[in-house]
């Protein structure tokens, strides 16, 4: 196989207007002196600062709750927006009283009836080893709890935003949209769903490397974390049917089950009840906050306990539909394309879409359309639904329903869905329209599909000749002194 014409690092502020105008703060977009191709360390090093400066912010922001707001008021925490579960689940879930997660049920007056930790065994462990080095002896342990918890995912999202830069080696400064992502500052302490992200991060890394079976490895710790990273497999498997690359799918798939077996069967033996609670409490769970069911079930006052099937079905519909277009397109979709489309169909149509789950999209977003008028669109969705959802939660809480009404919640829902839907839309417009796809604009193939960059197409659905993927010659696309029409790329792609 011919492997891709390396490119030239590309500079968001000559080939993107959002960042070029946002860059006047800071002196203007860059030249051509500015960032030799070559030299990739000092992006990574912004990223990197401008990472932890962000996380930083979003740890301030929760300031009101860390000085009493998580107990001692039943309404501060959603009225000043920073309620996060990590707190809350020190003392109810045991580690506040050295109980071992899945092998020890939990007593009725901490837990409010739920019998053991009801989440995959990985964010188990992240969740049990910050007990460990929480000491107990402390007034308000559960807020050093929530410190220390932090500051293991401020290193998993430096590690999410470096990981995005290195997967287009070509691209450094995409990290920047993950690092300065709002929805990422104000979710990343409400839960443990960082540690995950951070392992699909990595994963996807390894794969732009041609390392499959490394990338498998870390797709089955992430599974161990959170169920959504088996996800990707579904479009490894599309992209190397279309390529014909079974070896490299193979090495991925049999590794990402390996890991999740090694790190599941010690549980699964030993605490067999305590293990399979995560799975039993995703299916016997009701509708909940953030899912268009929750409309649906309010509008009809119904309890849907069809919902399961349903969601499944459309989960179901909606695979075969983006395997379909996968195999369809005119040009092979990038791997990004098809993992952010993949997970934001599960979320999108799950019975709950929590504020937090943002945090699994936002690297895959960047890796799929690093545009940032459109990344910021779809952040702005996010960020009022964050708002929304707490004051509703406040509404509900206070005596007197201040907050936002039932009817008000249900628009922040449907904003939430849009910005997702919108965004989902505009990859899907790439993966339909090759030239509008900005990774592609300077002759790339697929700069984070290792093995898939440049290979030929060996099967697809399309009744006119095989087309190949090889990319083209380098287009230097910038939108100062570059009138190039994106058809005319695409003919020359």
């Amino acid at each position: 196989m011919e492997h891709p014409i390396p490119r030239p690092a590309v500079r968001p502020t000559v080939q993107d207007e959002v960042a070029a105008a946002a860059s006047e703060l800071i002196g203007g977009p860059a030249g051509r002196r500015a960032m030799p191709g070559t030299d990739r360390r000092n992006p990574l090093r912004v990223v990197a600062l401008v990472m932890i400066g962000m996380f930083a912010l979003g740890m301030a922001q929760k300031a009101p709750c860390y000085d009493g707001g998580w107990f001692e008021s039943p309404t501060a925490q959603y009225t000043h927006a920073c309620y996060s579960d990590i707190p809350h689940l020190y003392t109810g879930r045991g580690f506040a009283e050295g109980l071992t997660p899945y092998f020890d049920s939990l007593p009725e007056r901490i837990s409010g009836g739920m019998e053991y930790l009801e989440y995959p065994v990985l964010t188990g462990l992240f969740m049990q080893v910050t007990a460990w080095v929480t000491p107990d002896s402390v007034a308000q342990p559960e807020r050093l709890y929530w410190m220390t918890n932090s500051g293991l995912l401020m290193i998993c999202a430096v590690i999410i935003a470096l990981c995005v830069s290195r997967t287009h080696a070509h691209r450094p400064w995409d990290g920047l949209l993950v690092a300065l992502a709002p929805a990422l500052a104000l979710t990343a302490t409400i839960n443990w769903d960082l540690l995950a992200v951070a392992l699909t991060a990595a994963a996807l890394l390894m794969w732009s490397r041609s390392r499959p079976m490394a990338a498998g490895l870390l797709i089955g710790l992430a599974t161990a974390a959170k169920l959504y990273p088996a996800l990707l497999l579904g479009p490894l498997f599309i992209l190397c049917l279309r390529a014909g690359r079974w070896r490299a799918f193979g090495a991925t798939a049999g590794a990402a089950v390996a890991a999740w077996l090694a790190v599941n069967l010690p549980v699964m033996i030993g605490a067999p009840d305590g293990w399979a609670k995560f799975y039993t409490f995703s299916e016997e769970r009701a509708v909940d906050f953030g899912s268009f069911w929750l409309i649906i079930a309010q509008r009809t006052e119904s309890e849907l306990g069809a919902v399961n099937t349903y969601a499944t079905g459309l989960v179901a519909l909606g695979c075969l539909a983006l395997g379909v277009l996968a195999l369809r397109a005119p040009r092979r979709p990038r791997l990004g394309q098809l993992a952010f489309l993949v997970v934001a169909l599960f979320i999108v149509t799950n019975k709950v879409y929590s504020p937090q789950y943002v945090l699994w999209l936002i690297p895959l977003a960047v890796l799929a359309r690093p545009r940032w008028r459109d990344f910021l669109i779809w952040q702005t969705c996010e960020v009022l639904y964050f708002l929304g959802i707490w004051m509703y939660l406040a509404y509900l809480n206070s005596e007197d329903h201040d907050g936002l009404s039932v009817d008000g919640y249900q628009w922040a829902i449907l904003l939430h869905l849009f910005g997702t839907l919108w965004f989902g839309a505009m990859v899907i417009r790439d993966i339909v329209r090759p030239e509008y796809d900005v990774i592609r604009r300077d002759g790339s193939d697929d700069p984070g599909g290792g093995v898939l960059d440049g290979a030929p197409d060996v099967f697809t659905l399309r009744r006119s000749e095989v087309p190949t993927a090889q990319p083209a010659a380098y287009v230097d696309w910038g939108i100062r002194g570059d009138t190039t029409d994106p058809a005319d790329v695409s003919r020359e792609t």
